[in-house]
This record gives C-alpha cells, structure tokens and sequence, in this order.
C-alpha cells in the first residue's frame, strides 16, 4: 500500500495539445512565409525549461521566443501568444478526472507534479475545481524544479513527509519515470485508464476496487 499517489498532469490527467491546438499557436505567430514550423516548435521547446521553472513570465518567454526566431512580437500578439497557449493545454481527461474523484472519495491521498508555467497554472486554478482534490500541487513554475530533474521529486516528498518507497509516482514519460524510480519513488508509466486502476487497485488497502 502506498501512502500517495502522486501525478503528472498534462498526458494523464490533460490532454497535450492537438494537431489543431499547434496549428493555431503557430497561426497566432504570424511568422514570415520563410519561417518553417519546425523552426517555431524547437524555439519554443528549447527554451520552455526556464518558463516552466518560473525563472520567467508568458511575455518574457515569448520576446525569447522571437529573438530566436529573428522576428519581434508586439505586446498585443504576445498576449495573443500566451492565450493560445493556454488554450492549446486545456482539454482534460474526463475519465481521469472521474477516477481522481473516487480516489478522494475513497480517502486516498493524492498529490500533483506539473511541469507548468505560471501562467498556465493560474488559469487551471481558476478553471479546474478538482484540483482541490489533490493535498499537495508541485507546479514547477512555483518549486523552480522540473521533472525529470530529481530535485523536483525531491520537494516533492520532502513536502509530503513520508518515504519514497510510499510514494507511486504516475507520469506518460518514461525518463520521468526512471528520475522518480532512482529516488526510490515507486513508479507507473500512464498508457490508459483501466492499466492505472488494476496498479491503484493491488495498492489500495484489502485490495478493493478504486
């Protein structure tokens, strides 16, 4: 039996943006024909690390962003930017909300590690209620640290006071997987809803359906 279960939120809990979320993103680019997509995307996976870690802002990020890509985004396409970002990682898993429901029901303690900028984490707050299911939310923007950076566990159980051995760690991306395993952490890696009920269900106490 685990203490806490302890999630990742985009690709388990949220969807990761859509084919059309991305096209929108780089339609509110407004980038020169001789701009590839491709060339968006590295920009703006490079240097994504430092605004999930809260070391700056959606405005900061994206004047990055241009630099990057030798052009400038005025304050109106920045905000624009940042919208359709938001946007871009908002769809949930209702079927996952639905399970997180029963996991409180049942009295189970659960706990949340996002990598997630400021931004993104404040419009979740505000839009999503059934965080306040979760005893501990690790956004990353907020602890500085981001998965797979062992640090980032670390807080994590640091924060939750219990051992890593009583922690299983539920995330869709292997190395953050094996970061939380070299910790001790017990960890799951998320393909579905139904495999993550039998693993919550051999961990639950008697053994007793989520």
């Amino acid at each position: 039996m685990t203490d806490t279960v302890l999630f990742d939120l985009f690709g388990v809990i949220a969807r990761t943006q859509s084919p059309e979320d991305r096209e929108r993103l780089v339609r509110a680019a407004d980038l020169p024909a001789a701009h590839s997509a491709d060339r968006f995307w590295d920009a703006y996976w490079s240097l994504r690390p430092d605004y999930d870690r809260g070391r700056t802002d959606g405005r900061q990020y994206w004047r990055q962003v241009a630099e990057a890509l030798d052009t400038r985004f005025d304050a109106r396409r920045t905000d624009a930017l940042v919208a359709a970002d938001i946007a871009g990682w908002d769809g949930v898993d209702p079927d996952m909300i639905g399970l997180v429901r029963e996991l409180s029901a049942a009295g189970r303690d659960t706990a949340l590690l996002s990598n997630i900028p400021a931004e993104l984490a404040a419009h979740y707050e505000h839009h999503h209620d059934w965080l306040g299911h979760f005893r501990l939310r690790a956004f990353s923007c907020r602890i500085g640290h981001a998965k797979p950076d062992p640090a980032a566990f670390r807080w994590c159980v640091d924060a939750l006071g219990t051992e890593p051995r009583n922690i299983l760690f539920v995330d869709d991306r292997p190395e953050n997987v094996r970061a939380a395993e070299e910790l001790g952490i017990q960890g799951h890696l998320f393909t579905g809803t139904a495999p993550l009920r039998t693993v919550l269900t051999s961990n639950a106490h008697g053994g007793g359906e989520v």
